[in-house]
């Protein structure tokens, strides 16, 4: 974590549909199943205003709203989504749960509505979100689920996709206020940071600006722990450039990197990354069946542009010091050959 610059990912994500080999793969592991609602029946709202922050700043998100007879259709499909979620379908035991709130943003690549579910018994509120279903962005919910400490829960529907709510304190949030803590927390911001680095690096995860991590922090017996996480895959496995996918290298995340240079030396540092990479091996031998599912199904359509795969694969070769990867004009496959020399460097 030494030097810091800001390459900047492509403004435009190209959509790549669900094919039939990512389909079966996902009614395999049981994540595709019929649902009631679609991503275009969300797109029938009739009224949207903007959504404040507490501070009256602009949110980039919209509240929006339905007629009367669109919230009696969908309001009951939504809950049944969350229920499918939460507890296996059984509606029975979330009667008391209701919509409050769905909010859109027009922003992102997916061009997601996050739908607030409230317990009316206590006030206690839930997110999920539903997006259209892009094959680069299920790779990356799949690999983050088979490879990092993080189990994702999502589901498909054709062309629509259902996320849950990944809680923590956004990092561009923790990254300007909170990392200025005692210096035994600040040590393990510093590990965690070096460890999420390395998650994202081995598996080819790119654009992890602060605002697309959270921190999920956890009361210790002395100081906290820490955990980041990611919470948009968009940019899985499809930029050209391999600093894009270290977080190090993003100025958002510049208050990090300082911290780390701050506080753990190189030999630390190098200690970190090894332990990560060991832990994912683990994760490899435990998952290989999935996995290999999973790249089987990535090989027969294409994931990124090809110019992007062959710039990747020339950064590669030479990180590795390996021609192999020149050779490789598929993505999936490109980071499955990464994956693979990053294991065989693993010391034990």
């Amino acid at each position: 974590m030494i030097e810091t610059r800001n390459d900047v990912p492509s403004k435009k994500k190209i959509f790549y549909p669900v094919h039939a080999s990512l389909r079966a793969y996902l009614v395999k592991y049981e994540r595709e199943m019929k649902l009631p609602v679609q991503y275009s029946d969300m797109l029938r709202f009739n009224l949207a205003t903007p959504l404040l922050d507490k501070n009256g700043k602009d949110t980039l998100w919209q509240t929006v709203y339905y007629d009367e007879a669109e919230m009696q259709e969908l309001y009951p499909g939504l809950k049944y989504i969350y229920a499918l979620m939460h507890a296996s379908g059984r509606l029975e035991v979330m009667d008391h749960l209701s919509v409050s709130r769905i909010d859109y943003c027009s922003f992102g690549n997916s061009k997601p509505f996050r739908v607030r579910i409230i317990n009316r018994l206590n006030d206690n509120y839930d997110h999920f979100y539903v997006k259209r279903a892009d094959a680069s962005r299920i790779y990356g919910l799949e690999l983050e689920h088979t490879l990092s400490p993080n189990r994702i829960g999502y589901l498909t529907d054709d062309d629509t996709l259902i996320e849950e709510h990944i809680p923590g304190l956004p990092g561009d949030v923790f990254v300007n206020e909170y990392i200025d803590t005692v210096k035994f927390n600040q040590i393990r911001i510093s590990k965690e940071f070096v460890k999420f680095n390395e998650r994202c690096f081995v598996r080819l995860l790119g654009d992890m600006r602060s605002y697309n991590f959270v921190v999920d922090i956890t009361p210790d017996i002395e100081g906290n722990q820490y955990r980041i996480r990611a919470i948009d895959f968009d940019q899985q496995s499809y930029e050209g450039k391999l600093r894009l996918y270290m977080p190090q290298y993003f100025k958002e995340n510049n208050n990090l990197v300082f911290l780390g240079m701050e506080t753990i030396n190189e030999k630390t540092m190098r200690q970190y990354q090894q332990e990560e990479r060991s832990i994912i091996n683990q994760r490899i031998k435990l998952g290989r069946y999935r996995l290999k599912d999973l790249f089987e199904a990535s090989l027969t359509h294409e994931i990124a542009p090809i110019e992007k795969t062959i710039a990747l694969g020339k950064e590669l070769a030479a990180y590795h010091k390996s021609r192999r990867f020149l050779d490789i004009r598929h993505m999936g496959k490109m980071v499955n050959a990464h994956i693979i020399a990053c294991m065989e460097h693993i010391e034990f």
